[in-house]
């Protein structure tokens, strides 16, 4: 009897949307080592409808190339106590945190490997996140975000399936805390997951993943700067410590990673907008001193980026430049040059 006072659901509505995007890229970086041509294809159907009482509920699915599904959520947005997503890839906070200053193209991560951007990214698939009301205090604009995933170990799931049990991660939280006021905007993020990795010794103890990330945007009519910091620490016993000379990999090598990005951004025109950010990434071995001298401790990943974005109705031609020194906290790593230039369409 509760249920129906709910009341019914009237006439809902679907549509389709989608995108068509062709990359030439040059150099050493994302998986490419050399001057080629990328395509990518993704469809989104979206719909929605409202209840007597003014809940909304509304859904979107987005298939991608080989119709793998991308990016499936489920939102209940209720008039005075916030919305509910459920679902998986962009229904996790992390994606309003990770990254977020402002660029003309994309985010760093997307030319080479970013720490900042795995920054609670266990939490993209079958989590519930709350989004509260958006409340005013004293001119301020405050939003909260609250997930929870039962099975936080980032696998893959279908439409309609649940994630099977992992063995190394259990479930995880996350919250998040935005607050805007006038052209400022500031956001605080934190996320933690269980670690199911037995204890190797009472020295050398596996613990749970913490990542956080906190940011600053500031608009001034046509210019935009931003600052965002990261920290990472995977929880890795000490005993996994990557030696000198290599490549470090997220969540597999010991110690902790700390980054720092600036940007700004320029609107040229309605049509066109260009960028420059630097990051720096810090890999921190917290080696003791018995491993100290076959570790490598305060490596740092250097990235400055251009880019530049043109729009023209649905077509739009975007690149960027990206020099990286020290690439995945290797100091002995050869600097790389990564250059990509997207045509793309959307309908």
């Amino acid at each position: 009897g509760s249920l129906v006072t709910l009341g019914s659901a009237v006439a809902g509505e679907m549509s389709v949307s989608g995108s068509i995007n062709t990359t030439l890229k040059f150099g050493k970086g994302g998986g490419n080592t050399s001057r080629g041509l990328g395509t990518d294809k993704d469809v989104t159907f979206s719909g929605g409808g409202e209840l007597d009482n003014g809940t909304t509920f509304s859904m979107s699915t987005t298939v991608a190339d080989n119709y793998e599904l991308s990016a499936s959520t489920t939102t209940i947005t209720t008039p005075s106590y916030g919305s509910f997503t459920m679902g998986s890839s962009t229904g996790s906070a992390s994606y309003m945190y990770d990254e977020e200053v402002p660029v003309a193209y994309e985010q760093m991560s997307d030319g080479i490997d970013n720490p900042a951007n795995k920054v609670g990214d266990f939490m993209d698939n079958n989590s519930v996140m709350y989004t509260s009301p958006t409340l005013d205090v004293a001119g301020v604009s405050l939003t909260a975000h609250v997930g929870y995933a039962p099975q936080a170990a980032d696998g893959s799931v279908t439409d309609g399936g649940q994630p099977t049990y992992n063995k190394t991660y259990g479930r995880g939280q996350e919250a998040g805390l935005t607050l805007s006021y006038e052209g400022l905007k500031l956001g605080f993020y934190g996320a933690e997951r269980e670690n199911r990795t037995p204890v190797q010794s009472a020295q050398d103890a596996t613990r749970d993943e913490f990542n956080g990330a906190w940011y600053a945007k500031y608009s001034m009519g046509p210019v935009s700067i931003g600052y965002s910091e990261s920290y990472f620490d995977a929880g890795v016993a000490q005993s996994t410590l990557k030696t000198v000379d290599l490549a470090k990999t997220r969540r597999t090598a010991g110690g902790i990673y700390e980054g720092e990005q600036m940007s700004i951004a320029f609107n040229v025109n309605d049509n066109m907008s260009i960028s420059y950010s630097t990051s720096e990434n810090t890999y921190d071995s917290q080696a003791d001193a018995k491993t100290a001298a076959t570790t490598d401790d305060d490596i740092a990943q250097e990235t400055d980026a251009i880019q530049v974005a043109y729009s023209m109705g649905g077509m739009s031609i975007k690149a960027y430049n990206m020099e990286v020194t020290n690439p995945e906290q290797d100091d002995d790593a050869a600097d790389q040059s990564i250059t990509e230039i997207a045509l793309g369409f959307a309908f």
